[in-house]
């Protein structure tokens, strides 16, 4: 996948993350372009292939073998010895070592020879004991038996169905643990060919709806992988390990790589931006502590979620693609995930090929591929820099300029139109911007006081129309019945005294109700 940086970012058509053989499904850089499906066709042509090339050259060197031990034995004197098997055998070995390539060099980048184990055993067959801290192998065997658990209930209401899948992973599980060692490409390719088998059986034999199958499939998955996490996560066989390292020294190299150079259209000022910024590089984070190739999926989904949240909050716009890869990039940049290059290769050779091909999983999966490659081949002019400026940085001679790094902060057009230094405009920015603060508080200053002025002769106006209609109008009580038995006076209305004041209303007469 070619990738383009322009002047407004960094782009790639979203038409190049799909399967180049044009199945419409999305492709990935391990699969050199192609889809798992795809790709899982032309490995299987170029083995065939290369297998016939071998049967082919093993024929003709057996034909010259039987063509020169045939004419030294007419020619050799009645006491020679003919031409041994064990001879013919190590001329073809030498000669099949020397002609014939592999299909792992079509398919791999180039890679020395599989690393030598001492003891003939690999790393995941090493004791408990040794792998770990007690308390590090009591927490995986808790996890494991928790994961069984789950999966015996999830496959009950299944019934007879359940029972046989139950039994073709348990089968699964027994044959992985035969074929340790192979290569991690063989046993990735037989882990494929389970998913599929199972999936095509839920559906034909099974009748099981696509919804069920997607849930079961997940669940196959976390249930198998947790068990073969740690044989076929970053095995010694293979280089992933040492791309991990390299990965890792080359984002740190690039610390001083800043926002405005990707083009990144994220406000980290903004708090909610801020936070959701921590939220992504907290979840790519994460992803190399989940055991299953499913749940570091689910991390990658969760961190490229709240990248669209903090461009859409900074941008007050809803996010575009283009906008998005530079942004995936930074927090990549930005987080240094562990074992990274591990994290992509143990998704890709044993996630469900479902996942990887369509939906925003496989869409999110396949843009953190490609930041990564970004970053491997990142040079000056996808930053747009001169290449003395980029290898300065590089070296740690010098770092971006601090109008690079906080022209985030000054007002946009006010960039170039300061005559200053760099330093000294952001300083007087600065200066501006306190000096603004504080007019803005001697303002709000200025209304406090006047409102609370505004209060108290409100306060005391109102006190002194009470007083005045408490004078106007008082307030008289007429005693009631003396204890003594003399009649009272008959009830009148309180305000009976001032029915000429119009200000009031008409008198309200007392009701006695019997009873």
């Amino acid at each position: 996948m070619s990738l383009k940086s322009e002047r407004r970012g960094i782009h790639v058509d979203q038409s190049e993350l799909l399967c180049k053989k044009g199945c419409g499904y999305y492709g990935n850089s391990a699969w050199q372009g192609y889809c798992s499906k795809c790709w899982r066709e032309e490995y299987q042509k170029a083995r065939q292939k290369q297998i016939q090339e071998d049967w082919e050259l093993a024929e003709r060197l057996q034909r010259e073998e039987e063509a020169a031990a045939y004419g030294s034995t007419a020619q050799a004197p009645p006491g020679a010895q003919p031409l041994t098997f064990s001879k013919f055998e190590e001329k073809k070995t030498n000669e099949k070592s020397r002609k014939v390539t592999t299909v792992k060099k079509f398919f791999g980048a180039s890679r020395p020879g599989a690393k030598k184990v001492l003891g003939g055993k690999r790393r995941g067959d090493a004791p408990e004991a040794k792998s770990g801290s007690p308390s590090i192998s009591r927490q995986v065997s808790l996890e494991t038996d928790r994961v069984s658990k789950d999966f015996v209930e999830f496959l009950k209401p299944f019934q007879k169905p359940g029972q046989d899948l139950y039994k073709q992973c348990k089968i699964f599980l027994e044959h992985m643990h035969h074929k340790r060692e192979l290569s991690i490409e063989e046993q990735s390719e037989y882990a494929q060919d389970f998913y599929q088998s199972v999936a095509e059986k839920l559906q034909t034999r099974w009748k099981v709806s696509p919804e069920k199958v997607e849930k079961a499939m997940d669940q196959v998955e976390k249930y198998v992988m947790t068990r073969l996490y740690k044989y076929v996560f970053c095995p010694e066989t293979t280089e992933d390990e040492k791309k991990d390292l390299a990965v890792q020294r080359r984002i740190r190299a690039l610390h001083w790589v800043t926002p405005q150079m990707l083009c990144v259209p994220v406000n980290e000022e903004i708090p909610e931006v801020s936070d959701v910024v921590v939220k992504a590089i907290t979840d790519i984070i994460e992803m190399d502590s989940k055991r299953v190739p499913r749940e570091k999926l689910c991390c990658v989904t969760s961190c490229s979620k709240h990248i669209f949240t903090a461009i859409r909050t900074s941008k007050e716009e809803p996010a575009s693609a283009d906008d998005f890869l530079p942004t995936l990039i930074y927090i990549v940049l930005k987080g240094n995930p562990p074992r990274l290059q591990s994290n992509l290769q143990y998704i890709t050779r044993f996630c469900n090929p479902s996942r990887l091909m369509s939906g925003e999983d496989g869409y999110y999966f396949t843009n953190l591929c490609c930041a990564v490659a970004f970053i491997e081949k990142l040079d000056a002019q996808s930053l747009n820099l001169s290449q003395e400026e980029f290898d300065r940085y590089m070296s740690g001679q010098s770092g971006p300029s601090s109008s690079t790094s906080s022209s985030s902060l000054l007002p946009r057009g006010r960039e170039s139109s300061c005559p200053e230094g760099s330093a000294l405009a952001l300083v007087r920015h600065n200066l501006e911007a306190v000096g603004q603060l504080s007019r803005r508080q001697e303002r709000v200053e200025r209304e406090a006081r006047r409102l609370e002025r505004d209060l108290i002769e409100w306060t005391e106006g109102l006190g002194r129309e009470v007083r005045g209609l408490v004078q106007r109008c008082p307030l008289r009580l007429h005693p009631g019945t003396p204890a003594s038995g003399t009649p009272a006076a008959p009830a009148v209305a309180i305000d009976s005294d001032n029915l000429e004041d119009p200000r009031l209303p008409p008198p309200l007469q007392p009701q006695v109700y019997a009873g």
